[in-house]
């Protein structure tokens, strides 16, 4: 997987395009993620101890992890993510800037 949770990402395609939010969770198997902010559902839910009122939630829900990019927040722009070997460690790294993401 070359998104990880934490990362910012772009979303390139969709009824979403163009929005930037934060992966809050990976669903490896399924490979989707969830993005704070991004594709938005509303679930209509019943009284329960969770939720003595009940009525209709908002939740962001799984996209495919093809349709988002990893977002540089200090270049300003989607890039896509590399692999090399720093020390005997493997990291990513931003390709259009090659700075580095895992230390």
């Amino acid at each position: 997987m070359h998104i990880k949770k934490g990362d910012t990402v772009k979303v390139i395609s969709g009824d979403n395009k163009g929005k930037i939010g934060k992966v809050l969770k990976v669903l490896v198997k399924e490979e989707r993620v969830v993005v704070e902010g991004v594709n938005i559902v509303s679930r209509h839910t019943r009284p329960s101890n969770a939720y003595p009122d009940g009525g209709i939630i908002k939740k962001e829900a799984p996209i495919a992890i093809s349709n988002v990019m990893y977002y540089d927040t200090k270049a300003n722009q989607a890039s896509k993510i590399g692999y090399k070997f720093v020390d005997g460690k493997k990291v990513r790294f931003v390709k259009k800037t090659e700075a580095l993401l895992d230390k």
